[in-house]
């Protein structure tokens, strides 16, 4: 394997590290700010990635869509994953922010997500395209913030779909609860333990193209065009 093969490898697994154990953190760190302890407690609000680990979504998926492509014979995969999900208190932060608040918390790993991706595309759209003369550390750098930026965006675009156990579907339970619309709110609850079934489907069918890719395109046209 050639050394910018094992660059590439190396800054994508940083750079999703960075993307889901910060998009974690944000959201204890944003219930917190609403009187709940419960992540503070756990101390998952610290950057120590080894604690958010999770088995499947940050090891088994991450590997399996950036190598299967590649043992097809094909580009290495989208890069995509999740980590253990930072322990909430929901009904203390309704309880002090209202559904306002929980909507917040909700939000908060997409905004973390949103605003790494800007800053990398800005940051990347200052550098120049590394040649072959270039040093390994200027390669790496270039590597990573590209890497920063794909991944994050695709973890945004991802999180916004209304997938149950996922945050697009939290922020639509808690917006239906506001507005008193229990039955929306008890369709997500009562299918959460589909979530994972639902992501490995778009993940492995066509799906993934209309749902993933082509925003994910439409968004990075945008960011560096």
């Amino acid at each position: 394997m050639e050394s910018i093969d094992i660059l590439k490898i190396l800054t994508a697994v940083l750079a999703l590290i960075v993307a889901i154990v910060g998009h974690e953190i944000m959201h204890g760190w944003v219930a917190y700010k609403f009187g709940d302890n419960t992540a503070k407690n756990a101390g998952r609000l610290s950057i120590n990635p080894i604690i958010h680990i999770d088995l499947v979504g940050t090891i088994i998926v991450p590997a399996t869509m950036y190598f299967l492509p590649m043992l097809l014979g094909g580009e290495s995969g989208i890069l995509f994953g999740w980590a253990k999900p930072v322990p909430i208190n929901t009904a203390t932060v309704i309880k002090n922010a209202g559904y306002n608040g929980a909507m917040q918390v909700d939000l908060a790993g997409i905004v973390y997500n949103l605003t790494l991706g800007v800053i990398a595309s800005i940051v990347l759209l200052s550098m120049t395209q590394p040649a072959s003369a270039d040093s390994m550390a200027y390669i790496f750098l270039y590597l990573f913030i590209y890497q920063l930026l794909i991944i994050n965006i695709v973890l945004a675009v991802f999180n916004l779909l209304p997938i149950p156990q996922f945050d697009g579907a939290h922020f639509l339970m808690h917006l239906s609860l506001k507005y008193k619309v229990h039955s929306v709110a008890e369709f997500f609850y009562k299918n959460e333990k589909y979530g994972i079934i639902i992501v490995i489907i778009i993940l492995m069918s066509p799906l993934k193209d209309y749902l993933l890719i082509l925003p994910v395109q439409t968004i990075l046209q945008l960011l560096l065009s």
